[in-house]
This record gives structure tokens, sequence and C-alpha cells, in this order.
């Protein structure tokens, strides 16, 4: 699912109050009575999960994520409510109906800072499309056109020289895509009553090293000689302002698969 095998979720969890917070807010786009079956798409580590399970006291979430330590600290974070919730470790771009056991299909789709770190988005769709039930809907904020660019450019400079370039130069994990052409993938899957928009949001983190290694900088890291990892990480620093400010674009989503063929 994501340009890196794993993740180290201890950190990722303890540093992501940002990605928490936009997550609230996209929770509340999406309705729901209590007694409804969720999946959560690159649930991570489970902070968000949470939030999910509150919203549902008579329902069920099913997370998935590609990264076995994000199940695992999931798993062991969410194991009073068990009864609740299936966790899968998953790439988002095999997810069936067979693989979350839930034949009949799920009544609604959440993801938060997750679809950025996906290449096929068409497939993407394809398959949560294929989760849902008729009538299900999809509602999801990922990285968006124009998200941390002086980060990005940060990382070209210091991936440019040597000793990185050889292991990182022009590496790109992530794709930051705009509101019509992901309007136009929906659209192809199927969806309807489509609705994407970007938004900007400010994040200066406490502790900016142990926040850029943990949310920006794992798939280039992994790339590297660990010998190499800690100087890459410096050479980054050194390209980004201090105190450092990053600029997030979020793309939020909002779909629904149609309800019968009258819809279709």
């Amino acid at each position: 699912m994501s340009a890196t095998t794993d993740w180290d979720a201890e950190s990722y969890d303890r540093l992501s109050a940002p990605q928490e917070e936009w997550a609230r807010a996209v929770l509340e786009r999406l309705p729901l009575a209590g007694g409804e079956t969720v999946l959560d798409a690159g649930c991570g580590s489970g902070r968000v999960t949470r939030l999910l399970l509150d919203r549902l006291p008579r329902g069920r979430v099913i997370g998935v994520d590609g990264s076995p330590a994000m199940i695992e600290l999931a798993r062991e974070a969410l194991a009073g409510d068990s009864d609740r919730l299936r966790l899968v470790n998953a790439d988002l771009l095999e997810l069936s109906r067979e693989l979350i056991e839930e034949p009949a299909g799920v009544d609604a789709v959440f993801s938060n800072a997750t679809f950025h770190w996906i290449g096929d988005q068409d497939a993407l769709f394809a398959r949560l499309y294929d989760a849902l039930r008729p009538g299900g809907r999809l509602v999801a904020q990922c990285g968006g056109e124009g998200n941390v660019e002086e980060f990005e450019a940060a990382i070209d400079r210091a991936g440019g020289r040597d000793p990185f370039a050889e292991h990182v130069s022009g590496y790109r994990p992530w794709h930051f895509r705009g509101t019509a052409e992901t309007e136009e993938r929906l659209r192809s899957t199927g969806f309807t009553e489509i609705r994407c928009r970007l938004e900007e949001r400010m994040v200066e983190p406490g502790d900016p090293r142990r926040f850029i290694e943990a949310m920006g900088l794992a798939a280039h890291r992994e790339r590297l000689p660990e010998e190499l990892r800690d100087g890459f990480t410096d050479a980054v620093m050194e390209g980004l302002p201090h105190p450092l400010r990053l600029r997030y674009v979020r793309l939020n989503i909002d779909a629904r698969r149609p309800n019968g063929e009258a819809d279709e």
C-alpha cells in the first residue's frame, strides 16, 4: 500500500496529533447512526480508529493497514474493543469483501492521511467501490496537490547530493493529486455524489527532527544504508526553515456508491 514496507509505529502514534485533529473534522462529514460497519482504510496505529468506534456504539470497524507494526500497535491499543473490531494487515490494492469477511459490503469507507501513499489510485478506488454495499459512502482526506512543497524541495536537494544520490535521487514515494483528476477517477469507477476540495493546514511540530522522520522520510530512510540514514535526515533538516512550519494541503474526498440500478 505505501512506499515503505513498514513504519516506526510508536513514533508515528506519538507524533500524529495533527493527523488526528484533521481526522476529527473528516469524521464530522460521515453521517452515522451508530450501528454501521465502517472500513478504516489505512488505520495506522489506531488513534483515529478509536474515534470511529466511539461513533459506532452498536456497530463495527474493520481496520486495514499495510504495515505489520501499525496493526500490532492498533491491536494492543484497542484490545478492549476486540468484539467490535477486526484488524487486517493487507495492502489496500488487495482489498476485497472476502479479505475483510464482509460478503454484503461495508456501509462506509473512511480514510485519513493514506491515499497519497498509493500510486495506482484507479485500482484503489475500484477496490473501495467493490468493498462498499450499494448506497455506501466514501469519506476521506489525504495529501493533495501542493502538499508540503518546501519539505519536498529540501528532500530533493539532499537526495541529489552524494552519498545519498545513488539511493534516493528523484525518489518521490507519495502522489499528491488535484481535485479535477480525483473527481474524474471516482466518476470513472462508478461513484456518484462526488465532491473533492483542497484545504491548507499549517503544522509547527514540537520535535521537528522526529516528526519529519516519522511522517515523511520513512520510505527514503528505508532505501538508504543504515549508516547514511541519520546523515540524510540532517541534510534535509539543514534545508528547512527554523523554526519549522510545514504547509500541508489536504485533499478532501466525498462520494457514494449508487444505490441500486436506478442510480447507475
